[in-house]
């Protein structure tokens, strides 16, 4: 697996959601991508508390980094 390539994936595909976070007054941080294909990120802002954050995550969040790396097992909140 080629882990900084990967990273860099993972960022722009962070990138094309986080406009959509910022209107609401949140946003997300990479935190990690361990050997077994999980993506951890971090809420940060409105998006720390939200009853959408677990639907954003999946269909949102998830969906953009597995568009962009398929091998990716799935994408989990450390916070």
């Amino acid at each position: 697996m080629e882990q900084t390539n990967d990273i860099e994936l993972i960022e722009a595909a962070l990138e094309e959601i986080r406009p959509h976070l910022v209107v609401d007054g949140g946003n997300v941080e990479f935190v990690e991508f361990t050997e077994d294909g999980t993506v951890k990120i971090k809420w940060i802002g409105n998006c720390l508390g939200c009853s959408m954050s677990g639907m954003t995550l999946k269909a949102g969040i998830e969906q953009a980094i597995k568009n962009k790396i398929p091998t990716i097992q799935n994408v989990v909140a450390i916070n």
